[in-house]
């Protein structure tokens, strides 16, 4: 169940340690995360320089943070300005509660609202919640680059989903 008082807000320095906190899990148990080895707080920079003018936020419920997600260019080349790469992800204590569904209309709304009009999600094979998020989230799929990542001494395809906004 959503929590009643969650609610989105712009990523900023407070957020910078639950953010870590939570990557750095998906980091090190997940396939959610290309990443192999867990990041330190400094990593949060690489965030807000990925995502800057795009949105990028903290799901929030009272005073916890429940996750984060953001959008950030598909491609800098201008032909590809209404595309947007997204990504999102929750504490892993508060996955299957809707936050993510939450999250994915959130950033729905900032991206129509900024012009874009298609977003791309590109999730690992072996990413089972990540492919049936997708999949029931209305996204399809495009695409799939089989073998080409390896994480945990793995290899994995990278597959490519896209949702249509406008």
């Amino acid at each position: 169940m959503i929590p009643t008082d969650l609610s989105f807000e712009p990523l900023s320095e407070k957020h910078r340690i639950p953010v870590i906190d939570i990557y750095n899990y998906y980091i090190s148990h997940t396939y959610a995360s290309f990443l192999e080895h867990p990041v330190p707080y400094e990593f949060y920079d690489v965030f807000l320089a990925m995502m800057k003018g795009y949105p990028a936020s903290a799901a929030i419920a009272g005073s916890t943070t429940l996750g984060f997600c953001y959008l950030r260019p598909y491609n800098p080349i201008p032909a590809f300005q209404t595309t947007a790469e997204i990504t999102y992800f929750i504490h892993p204590e508060m996955t299957g509660k809707g936050i993510g569904s939450s999250a994915l209309k959130y950033l729905i709304e900032e991206a129509k609202s900024r012009g874009i009009t298609q977003i791309v999600a590109c999730v690992s094979s072996l990413n089972e919640h990540g492919i049936l998020f997708h999949n029931k989230s209305g996204f399809s799929l495009q695409g799939r680059l089989e073998g080409i990542g390896k994480k945990f001494n793995t290899a994995f395809d990278l597959i490519f989903f896209q949702k249509r906004i406008a």
